[in-house]
C-alpha cells in the first residue's frame, strides 16, 4: 500500500492531531508512515499543511502531483494545497461555494463552518468531523470505520467517544450531500 494525504488548515484547527491520529491507525494496522507536522506557521491562525505518507517511502514530503487525499480544514487553504493532488485524488474542503472547473480532482465540499454554527458539533471537533467526511466520501480510504474508532480511544479516551460522535455526523452528513 502507498497512499499519501495533506490535511490543510489554520494553526488551531488540528491539522497536527488529524496526522497523528492517522500515523496512530497506521502503527495499530502495521503500516508504515511518515509524516510531517506541519510547514507554515503552526501558531495559531497561521497557515498549516501537513504531509503523511502510508506505506514504503523514505521521505515524508509529498510532491506536486502526488497526493491521493487533500483535507482541507478551510476553502483558501485547501485551494492553497491542490497542487499536491494526483488525478486521481480526491478533495475534501470545508466550503460552500468553490468553483470546481479549474480542479482536476474529485472535490468533496461541505460547509462544516455552518454546522458548527448551528450547534451540531463544537467547533473544536472541526478536524474529526471533516476526518469523517473524507472517509465517507474517499473510496481508496486507508482505515475503517472500527480502526479509527480504535485510534481515536487510544489517542485521547476521555473525549473519545464525543470525536467518534463528530467522526459519525461527518460520515453522515457526507453521505446526504
Amino acid at each position: 500500500m502507498k497512499y499519501q494525504v495533506v490535511i490543510a488548515g489554520f494553526g488551531g484547527q488540528g491539522a497536527v492531531f488529524l496526522v497523528k491520529l492517522l500515523a496512530l491507525c497506521a502503527g495499530n494496522k502495521g503500516i508504515k508512515c511518515l509524516g510531517t507536522e506541519n510547514h507554515g506557521m503552526s501558531q495559531r491562525g497561521g497557515a498549516v499543511s501537513c504531509f503523511i505518507k502510508l506505506g514504503e517511502f523514505s521521505n515524508p514530503v509529498i510532491d506536486n502531483h502526488q497526493a491521493d487525499l487533500l483535507i482541507g480544514l478551510e476553502s483558501d487553504e485547501g485551494l492553497r494545497n491542490m497542487h499536491y493532488l494526483n488525478d486521481n485524488a480526491t478533495m475534501v474542503v470545508n466550503a460552500k461555494n468553490i468553483d470546481e472547473a479549474d480542479i482536476y480532482a474529485k472535490v468533496v465540499q461541505i460547509d462544516a463552518f455552518q454546522s458548527a454554527k448551528e450547534g451540531r458539533f463544537p467547533i473544536q471537533g472541526l478536524n474529526v468531523y471533516m476526518l469523517g467526511v473524507a472517509m465517507a466520501k474517499e473510496p481508496n480510504f486507508p482505515f475503517t470505520l472500527d480502526e479509527m474508532k480504535q485510534a481515536l480511544r487510544d489517542f485521547n479516551a476521555k473525549i473519545a467517544d464525543q470525536n467518534i460522535e463528530v467522526l459519525m455526523l461527518g460520515m453522515s452528513d457526507a453521505s446526504k450531500n
